[in-house]
């Protein structure tokens, strides 16, 4: 009998206010949303609508100025920078529209960056990079430089590191929006098989609703809140 897979991600009620000198600028009003376990979630909206403003609260790089932000058992707004810094290395895997791929770095090094913080001695964490690049079909390539590499296979090492800590959620800023459609095409159905093979939990920020027709489920940000419909762009 199959059973319903509990909420992972539980963001309740979250404000985020920046300040610009005197002005004050609210990003986000009230916000709630809830991912369960194993969803792969697309999230649109208009630029400056505040969606990598939310990927960085479920990610711990920032905090809500009024709300709550849980992942599992966690509150992550409540942590202090320390156990933040800890909880984002074991937790949270981040995938990058520009890859951020350090250039004087081997695929694999690139990889076994976020394996550094971790207990792991070294054999055990070329175990995990073999693994991970295995993973994303670039164990070919664990010794080309960045240089060297398309950039459908940048990106491919950038979900490598992501995931080579086996994180309980991933995390994707416009993971296509650098690539010409057959290699994002190729990225977004890598997304998929760690979502649907490997049960991977995803969050996507994108702009492109082709990007978004691959996700389990796809909402929309617009001034502030959350809604099933896209924003009307001719509304005032």
């Amino acid at each position: 009998m199959s059973t319903t897979p509990a909420t992972l991600v539980h963001v309740d009620s979250v404000t985020k206010t920046f300040k610009r000198g005197s002005q004050e600028i609210h990003v986000l009003d009230q916000l709630h949303l809830d991912v369960k376990e194993a969803e792969f979630l697309a999230l649109m909206g208009p630029s400056g609508s505040g969606k990598s403003t939310l990927l960085n609260l479920i990610g711990g790089l920032d905090r809500p100025t009024t709300g709550s932000v849980q992942i599992g058992p966690d509150r992550v707004d409540q942590l202090s920078d320390r156990q933040l810094a800890a909880w984002r290395a074991r937790h949270i895997g981040f995938v990058f529209q520009f890859y951020n791929l350090l250039p004087a770095l081997t695929a694999e090094r690139n990889v076994e960056l976020p394996l550094l913080l971790t207990s792991l001695n070294k054999a055990e964490r070329r175990q995990h990079v073999a693994a991970a690049l295995a993973a994303v079909g670039l164990s070919h390539r664990a010794k080309a430089f960045p240089r060297t590499l398309s950039g459908g296979e940048q990106q491919r090492v950038g979900i490598a590191r992501a995931i080579v800590t086996d994180p309980t959620v991933l995390l994707c800023d416009e993971p296509t929006g650098d690539l010409d459609r057959k290699s994002g095409d190729e990225i977004l159905t890598l997304l998929q098989s760690l979502n649907r093979d490997h049960g991977k939990t995803i969050i996507m920020v994108t702009h492109d609703p082709h990007a978004s027709a691959r996700a389990s489920r796809t909402v929309h940000l617009d001034k502030g809140q959350l809604t099933d419909t896209p924003a009307d762009p001719t509304a005032p």
